[in-house]
């Protein structure tokens, strides 16, 4: 089972649009209550890309995933059943957790 602040692989497809596709890690932001009584999660995509925007759309990772430099889309949120993910790749602190957090509370506008 997946919790609050772990960086998982997860499967992306179909999607549409602009919208991040393809197998690749996501950054979980739900609570662990709400994942495991509704066996979803909400999610927000990762990137290797440099990121031509920053906080509060993409915030860089202070350390590698993966062997490389990277940023969580905050602007590509998601969410997916517990059947799409995958393998747990890292874990973020609550510190960096809540950084992230309050980038999307920028964008939705919330306090």
């Amino acid at each position: 089972m997946s919790h609050r602040g772990d960086i998982v692989w997860a499967e992306l497809n179909p999607t549409t649009g602009r919208e991040q596709r393809g197998f690749r890690p996501v950054l979980i932001i739900s609570e662990n209550v709400f994942n495991n009584r509704s066996e979803t999660v909400i999610a927000l995509a990762l990137t290797s890309k440099k990121q031509r925007v920053g906080f509060p759309l993409t915030h860089k990772l202070p350390h590698k995933i993966l062997g490389k430099t990277a940023w969580v889309k905050i602007s590509q949120i998601r969410i997916l059943s517990v059947d799409r993910l995958g393998k747990t790749i890292s874990h973020l602190e609550e510190d960096e957790l809540q950084l992230i957090i309050d980038g999307l509370n920028e964008i939705i506008g919330g306090s």
